[in-house]
């Protein structure tokens, strides 16, 4: 998988229950194509007493969702869209958004 969505990008959600919805991506997992973020797919797990657990009970917190779920917000122009890479004149490669979707 190319590392097209990394933790601390904004996202777009386009598909699934929490549709339309934008967030940070907490964390990725290159292995399986999820990540996750934040206060996206909350799900509540019954946490049971365990040592360094800080908190017992009923906890909310967020699942994963696939990458195809998502589309990368360009954190300059707040533009949605697909990832792709431009070399500039010096031979940097560049991330930026392809504007193909409205947000």
């Amino acid at each position: 998988m190319p590392k097209k969505i990394k933790r601390g990008d904004t996202v777009l959600v386009v598909s699934g229950k929490d549709k339309g919805s934008r967030g940070e991506v907490i964390a990725v997992d290159r292995k399986k194509q999820r990540l996750f973020v934040e206060g996206v797919n909350l799900v509540k797990r019954h946490m049971g007493r365990r040592r360094g657990v800080m908190q017992t009970g009923i906890v909310e917190g967020e699942a994963s969702i696939h990458l195809s779920n998502v589309v990368l917000v360009d954190a300059d122009t707040g533009e949605v869209g697909r990832v792709r890479w431009r070399e500039l004149e010096d031979g940097t490669r560049v991330r930026s958004v392809r504007g193909s979707r409205n947000g």
